[in-house]
């Protein structure tokens, strides 16, 4: 998800994001949505009366105010995982490709051009000579060799993004503009290596990057189209305009962009309504209910469109490091296939998308969402794990546990109670929570729901036996599908990993090295559905349904901004930074009440809850765990 968009998204990275979230989907790391406490006496958005002053005060500056309902995991692109992380790290670095914001084919970005060898397994990418970082110096080749080669020599430094260059030899700077990277197999994701690269006079002195968050010195030196230049715990991100970021084609019209903190979605919904915020996106997306009510304002419009991320239920596979150690306290019925099997066919998934989602959603079934044609798939007949109580039932009886008194007992004599992690904040996780309590119920299995406001602790711990999840996911599917293999694993028990759920297993690794290798796109779509069905029958990650991706603007405040893909699709969780680079602010000849905005200077609000909902993805996702949309 880019992963980087771990609703978690994890999208990821930007699934990746968003991951992430990598990509997103880093998206999107997988972390839940955090709440937070507005101080008393403030406005709606935390501190706005500052950036709402300096609006003012330097004549006219346009700021482009973002509130989200999720907090910053870390500045670092090597540690970055939720959404918004992963987010900003689009707008603070350079990329070597981006997506076409109209149908996300790879498009250059700080390399204009690359070949492979005819072998697959040397690639040499030409760096643009326009590009330099927010200091002055020069942006070369030789950044990019080190952001790479720290990934592959450090396992901080491989926190988010590390799966990119597992199977990477060697990465070398013949010259300013020349990166050649040498593989040890062909690897068909190498137009989509969503990694930010950072500036090595900068990042060579950092000691320790499994804890440098790159959120103390400001101006953060960096290449892309923003520059971060301040930042405040649960407070704010404040990004400006790169002047001197290579894409001349298009200027933005927004100088600055603030990402803020709301308590809830409410609010933000309320503030929308008075012209305080311009845009609204929700947790992962506006409830029904608020998407109705903003409809009937003229000043409003509600963008709804198919979502990049699903929304799971994942089941605790018993957590372990690589190099084997156990740890967590997972429920150990939870490693009997039947017993996971079972859950799912309890589950039923029409309800969910008809009553929780009022119909914005689409029923889920494998794990990239209908959105990616060329990946999505679907059980045959006698393969789906559909809704049928008798059936579950009947699994629970083949796995030892018997129903007793309207409860499944063990051989042990307990019965199969599960504790499930859940989003304090977000409404989605309670309503299906309610949904899964009386299900399970029916089947003899007890439900305990954990509503925490950070679900990462418990989650990197393994103490939880089910868990709400999501990720982005980016137009390449690698990012999201190797956060379940055994390399993303823990190396030391309880730390935050690559891993989204921490799956391990032999045949699953194998088929994402077969996919990761095959360069005809036919043949490496129809390994990943494999990978897919066997996600699908192993029953850790029940796919419950694929939400839309539903927001709302002021359209008194933005004229125009650009959604991605162009047709049908989304604006914020974007796998690249294009809503932001293409908002146009809206004049008083363009709004039916220009007295709705908020300052002289033109004041723009984004709200956004973590469109990452892991259960939790990023984040981290990877990159949200308290994302969601994919990490990008």
């Amino acid at each position: 998800m880019n992963q980087q968009d771990r609703q978690h998204q994890h999208d990821h990275h930007d699934t990746r994001a968003t991951r992430p979230a990598r990509r997103g989907v880093r998206v999107l790391l997988a972390a839940g949505a955090a709440a937070f406490t507005l101080t008393a006496g403030l406005a709606t958005p935390l501190n706005p009366a500052p950036q709402e002053a300096q609006a003012k005060d330097d004549g006219g500056k346009k700021t482009l105010t973002v509130a989200v309902a999720q907090s910053v995991d870390s500045l670092s692109p090597f540690l970055a995982q939720r959404l918004l992380s992963t987010s900003v790290s689009r707008l603070m670095y350079d990329f070597l490709t981006n997506y076409d914001p109209k149908d996300n084919h790879v498009v250059p970005g700080l390399a204009t051009k690359w070949e492979s060898s005819p072998d697959k397994l040397t690639w040499t990418y030409t760096i643009r000579s326009d590009s330099k970082w927010s200091d002055g110096q020069k942006t070369t080749a030789k950044d990019a060799a080190f952001t790479f080669n720290k990934m592959m020599t450090d396992d901080g430094a491989a926190t988010a993004n590390g799966s990119f260059v597992s199977n990477f030899e060697k990465v070398t700077a013949p010259s300013d503009t020349q990166l050649v990277i040498k593989l040890k197999k062909p690897q068909a994701t190498m137009t989509a290596l969503d990694v930010p690269i950072v500036p090595e006079h900068v990042w060579k002195d950092v000691k320790d990057f499994s804890k440098f968050n790159n959120d103390k010195d400001f101006p953060v030196v960096g290449n892309g189209p923003y520059v971060l230049t301040g930042y405040k715990t649960d407070q704010y991100v404040k990004l400006k305009v790169n002047k001197d970021f290579w894409r001349k084609s298009k200027t933005p019209q927004f100088d600055e962009i603030v990402f803020k903190t709301y308590k809830d979605q409410d609010a933000a919904v309320a503030a929308l309504r008075k012209g305080e915020v311009s845009f609204v996106a929700g947790s992962p997306a506006l409830t029904p209910a608020q998407a109705a009510s903003l409809k009937g304002d003229k000043n409003i419009k509600v963008n709804e469109g198919p979502g990049r991320r699903f929304y799971a239920i994942a089941v605790n596979p018993g957590w372990k490091t690589k190099s084997g150690q156990k740890f967590g306290d997972g429920n150990k019925a939870l490693l009997d296939q039947k017993v996971r099997q079972a859950l799912f066919r309890a589950v039923d998934t029409k309800t969910i998308v008809d009553k929780v989602f009022q119909g914005h959603a689409v029923e889920g079934a494998g794990y990239i969402p209908p959105r990616f044609q060329d990946y999505f798939w679907e059980p045959s007949d006698g393969q789906k794990l559909s809704y049928d109580p008798k059936a579950a039932g009947k699994l629970l009886d083949e796995a030892g546990y018997p129903l007793k008194g309207g409860k499944r007992v063990g051989k042990d004599g307990k019965p199969l109670d599960l504790r499930m992690l859940c989003h304090a904040t977000d409404p989605n996780d309670k309503a299906v929570g309610k949904y899964l309590k009386e299900w399970y119920g029916k089947i003899g299995v007890g439900l305990t729901l954990n509503c925490v406001d950070d679900v990462s602790v418990p989650w990197y711990a393994g103490e939880y036996d089910l868990a709400f999840d999501g990720w982005s996911v980016n137009p390449d599917p690698d990012f999201v599908l190797g956060i379940h293999t055994c390399a993303a694993l823990p190396t030391k028990a309880k730390e935050i990993a690559a891993t989204d759920n921490g799956i391990c297993d032999k045949k699953f690794d194998g088929l994402y090295e077969q996919q990761l290798a095959e360069y005809d796109p036919a043949k490496r779509a129809d390994i990943v559905k494999d990978m897919e069905s066997w996600l699908y029958d192993s029953a850790y990650m029940n796919v419950m349904a694929y939400p839309n991706a539903v927001e709302a603007y002021r359209t008194d405040q933005i004229k125009s901004i650009e959604t991605m893909p162009t047709a049908s699709g989304n604006i914020y969780g974007q796998d690249g930074y294009w809503s932001w680079w293409s908002a146009q602010p809206a004049t008083a000849s363009d709004s039916s009440d220009s007295g709705s905005s908020s300052s002289t200077g033109v004041v723009i609000g984004i709200v956004v809850a973590a469109l990452v909902v892991i259960g939790g993805g990023v984040f981290v996702a990877r990159r949200r765990r308290t994302t969601a949309d994919d990490r990008e």
